[in-house]
């Protein structure tokens, strides 16, 4: 019969040996978690730049780090769920759908992206926030066709947003996002409506000027 300290040794060595293997797991997805968000927010900022490439390239990196950090927790689901893994995702998933919208491509299925459904739904309805960065730079450029595409877009995303109707526990969160998306919605809305007034009456203005000179 062997001793209940030897039992007790043996029991703490596979404690200690995955407790080290999940703090090694844990330490490399937090890692990638963080330069993962760096890459998204790189990549809308490229976005808004033009630069649609260089944000392709930076998103396909973060997909790289995406699904390495998927290796590295298997086996380790309480880590995965326990939030920042699903931040990541979400950040990422909201770079990818301002990238489609953006260079008026189909948007990417979660499964494609490699993100959870979760994170999918929250990352499109934070995209909202970049689409309107987008509609207004758009009123300055004068490309009002742009912009109504890009608000039929928001309001696309936010029609669809509103019909998830599941606790927040299962969806991230998704009732803020939603909440927010629309007072974007909203506030873009009105400024473009205001935009397009004002440029239409000053063509007519224009118009009539040149008829009576």
């Amino acid at each position: 019969m062997s001793r209940p300290a030897s039992q007790l040794d043996e029991t703490i060595s596979r404690v200690l040996a995955n407790f080290q293997g999940k703090y090694a797991a844990r330490e490399k997805a937090l890692h990638h978690g963080r330069e993962v968000v760096r890459h998204s927010a790189n990549a809308i900022r490229a976005i808004h730049r033009g630069d649609l490439d260089a944000a392709r390239l930076l998103l396909k990196q973060a997909q790289a780090l995406l699904l390495d950090t998927e290796a590295a927790l298997a086996g380790h689901g309480d880590i995965y769920h326990a939030g920042f893994v699903h931040d990541a995702q979400k950040e990422y998933a909201e770079a990818c759908v301002t990238l489609a919208l953006v260079a008026r491509e189909p948007l990417p299925e979660p499964e494609a992206l490699g993100v959870g459904y979760a994170a999918y739904l929250n990352g499109a309805g934070e995209a909202i926030g970049e689409l309107r960065r987008q509609v207004l730079d758009r009123i300055r450029q004068g490309e009002a066709q742009v912009c109504e595409e890009l608000l039929a877009a928001m309001e696309e995303i936010y029609g669809v947003l509103v019909m998830v109707d599941f606790p927040d526990a299962m969806t991230g969160g998704l009732r803020r996002t939603t909440d927010a998306a629309r007072g974007i919605l909203e506030r873009t809305r009105g400024d473009l409506t205001m935009a397009l007034t004002q440029r239409a009456l000053v063509e007519r203005l224009d118009g009539l000027q040149r008829r009576l000179s």
